[in-house]
């Protein structure tokens, strides 16, 4: 007998499950299905699951790709300010994208009966299977992990990718580009799908996959350059790829406004003088918020049907 056959007799999840087996808030409805299921099925709780009771910690984990990117950075202190005003500290973890540090973090999350844990997946198979069968409420932000017990906050990354091509094509540039993340990353694919419904770019001639990082934007702008028709403007889908596409641009004397350029998410600091780069504003610390607000809900015994919430107040402003 396990957790699972007596989610499908109550009705409820898994984790939902193995809340009420180790003691967390679930209403009292839940309760009295879950256990009433549990009776009827003669299912008891192993001794390792009835230790965990009344365990948790008044912690939570934030589980983020790149802690230096000032877009994670506002995350973050968004995060902060909900949980803290909930009476709850939030540890912060940066994984560089890799899916084994993820995992770690995420058995330290368990082992330390951390309350919840927010995650901004290094890709979308990322397995969060452990934390949801011991009851460890998980919510999504910036990315989704694109299952059906897991909640998810994010903003309209296809709309803004869409947007940004269109003040570029708007202000006159005809051949933009695309310089986007990772093909495994949800965001890199989506902004870069808003690209294409605007340029209505069939190929991939103008689309270089980079990796989020400064250097790779470096290198996805040598190589637009150097195509034989090269473009006259780029989306490009992170900040610190646009600081590398911009240092490029410097050296080969086609600084903004003369080239076109936009970004999602404000420069680093190295690059704010930048004069005519159109910026796509993401609201980091509203999603953090958000994403702590929906966490501490389920933390409290919220055990609705999961939920996405997208973020929709994204707009594009130039620097002058």
């Amino acid at each position: 007998m396990t957790i699972y056959q007596v989610a499908a007799q109550a009705g409820v999840s898994a984790a939902t499950v193995s809340r009420v087996i180790n003691g967390a808030r679930v209403s009292p409805e839940t309760e009295r299905k879950v256990r009433a299921a549990m009776a009827e099925l003669s299912f008891t709780p192993s001794r390792a699951a009835r230790r965990l009771r009344g365990q948790y910690s008044e912690v939570i984990a934030l589980i983020i790709p790149d802690v230096e990117n000032p877009f994670f950075t506002a995350l973050a202190r968004g995060v902060e300010n909900r949980a803290r005003a909930g009476g709850y500290s939030v540890v912060l973890c940066n994984t560089d994208d890799d899916p084994e540090r993820e995992q770690t973090y995420m058995g330290i999350a368990l082992a330390e009966h951390m309350a919840g844990v927010l995650i901004a997946p290094a890709d979308g198979a990322s397995d969060v299977q452990r934390l949801i069968e011991h009851g460890v409420p998980v919510v999504a932000v910036d990315r989704s992990l694109h299952r059906p017990d897991v909640d998810a906050v994010t903003v309209d990354n296809r709309a803004g990718g869409r947007v940004a091509a269109e003040v570029l094509l708007a202000a006159g540039f005809s051949r933009v580009a695309c310089i986007t993340g990772p093909r495994s990353v949800e965001t890199a694919q989506l902004r870069m799908e808003g690209w294409r419904q605007a340029t209505e770019w069939s190929g991939d001639r103008l689309l270089r996959y980079a990796d989020y990082r400064v250097d790779g934007g470096r290198t996805a702008m040598r190589d637009l350059l150097s195509l034989h028709e090269p473009p006259d403007a780029v989306v490009v889908a992170n900040n610190l790829m646009a600081a590398g596409a911009l240092d490029v641009l410097r050296e080969r004397g086609l600084e903004p406004p003369r080239f076109g350029l936009a970004v999602f998410g404000d420069l680093p600091f190295t690059s704010l003088e930048r004069e005519g780069v159109r910026v796509v504003d993401l609201p980091a610390r509203n999603l953090g918020e958000a994403a702590a607000a929906l966490l501490l809900a389920r933390i409290a015994g919220d055990d609705g049907p999961a939920r996405t919430v997208i973020l929709r107040d994204t707009n594009t402003r130039e620097r002058l």
